[in-house]
């Protein structure tokens, strides 16, 4: 969905009353407090519901909506995607970006050497790490630390990082 962002997936019911457990996909689960409503696509169809209550249990978030009242109609949304419009995303600090920004970014070390295209981010705990595909080529994977991200320029689409040893 063009100018949405991916907050959560439908993992499955939780108790009889339609309320809806979310693996939340986004770096804050807590921000499902902050909304009013959003839209789930599941089967290639977007629907807005609008939110009752949030809760939390273990690692999912437990969300009650007004469209919904039964465990029936709930199952129907399990592996439904979760989605906000752009303008309801948190804002980002400085040296922060959305992940979506970054896939396609041309990576090059600081001394001007092309690596590929940033094509995966894994998200380890940690520390992020990206992969960068060049055509061929075995990804070089290279965590998203200070040390190694030199800088970010997304008008420009690209990234410059310095190689640490050991990481070709």
């Amino acid at each position: 969905m063009e100018h949405c962002f991916e907050i959560g997936k439908v993992a499955g019911t939780h108790g009889i009353k339609g309320t809806l457990r979310v693996f939340p996909t986004t770096d804050d689960p807590s921000r499902f407090e902050l909304l009013k409503e959003f839209i789930i696509e599941n089967k290639g169809k977007q629907q807005i519901f609008h939110i009752k209550k949030i809760a939390y249990h273990k690692k999912f978030v437990l969300v009650t909506v007004k469209e919904l009242d039964n465990i029936n109609q709930a199952e129907l949304y399990k592996g439904a995607t979760i989605w906000i419009p752009q303008q309801q995303a948190l804002p980002l600090e400085e040296n922060e970006y959305y992940m979506r920004d970054l896939y396609g970014l041309k990576v090059v070390t600081e001394d001007g050497e092309e690596l590929g295209e940033l094509a995966d981010i894994y998200q380890t705990g940690a520390n992020d790490v990206y992969a960068v595909r060049k055509q061929g080529e075995k990804d070089l994977l290279i965590p998203a630390i200070k040390q190694c991200i030199l800088s970010i320029d997304i008008s420009k689409g690209k990234m410059i990082v310095k190689l640490l040893e050991g990481l070709r």
